[in-house]
């Protein structure tokens, strides 16, 4: 057996066996590109999946659907996270109850989740989920938007988690009639008033 090199190809050839270098199809090179790509952005792909990818795998796996970031709901959970950590406590009510934090949030149901000690999202979700009333709030039905913030406390160096989950925003009549009767766009929405 003798060994030929040619453009980077390595070429094996046998006795009497004439060899005729093969290019490879274009199908077979691409096929080999995404085998390659695959195995190398899977695993990270794995790690850094968000935490609302994460929460909304959990979801599907218990036959609800998807939540998405929702930056009012991230507001809320930040401000709840920073106010643990400057407290070194944790706590629903450490800066307001969440009843008073979510009056405005304009959605049917809304929960909090809160965890401490945890360094990463992923312990924090595997402790909520390891929690019957934490894993209700997570597998909240008809929930679509989730907020997710830490903050880790200056004095202790302890890490605080604040999750904040809710419902749809209720839909509301976009327009209203004007003087002459056509359809204008609201201006103003007040308490599902059109202004």
């Amino acid at each position: 057996m003798s060994r030929r090199r040619h453009s980077g190809e390595l070429i094996l050839t046998t006795g009497f066996t004439p060899c005729r270098r093969k290019r490879p199809s274009f199908a077979r090179w691409l096929a080999a590109l995404a085998a390659v790509l695959f195995a190398f952005t899977c695993p990270i792909a794995a790690r850094a999946a968000s935490p609302a990818e994460l929460i909304s795998s959990f979801r599907r796996q218990h036959g609800e659907g998807k939540v998405a970031i929702d930056p009012v709901l991230n507001r809320i959970a930040q401000e709840q996270a920073k106010a643990m950590a400057a407290r070194d406590q944790m706590g629903h009510a450490v800066l307001r109850p969440f009843s008073d934090r979510a009056a405005n949030l304009n959605a049917e149901r809304a929960a909090e989740n809160l965890a401490a000690g945890d360094d990463t999202f992923s312990k924090a979700l595997d402790q909520w989920i390891g929690s019957y009333g934490h894993r209700s709030n997570l597998l909240m039905h008809e929930a679509t938007r989730v907020g997710i913030a830490s903050a880790r406390s200056p004095k202790s160096g302890e890490t605080y988690w604040a999750m904040v989950i809710a419902g749809p925003e209720p839909k509301r009549a976009g327009s209203t009639k004007g003087a002459d009767g056509k359809e204008k766009p609201c201006r103003l929405m007040l308490n599902d008033l059109c202004l």
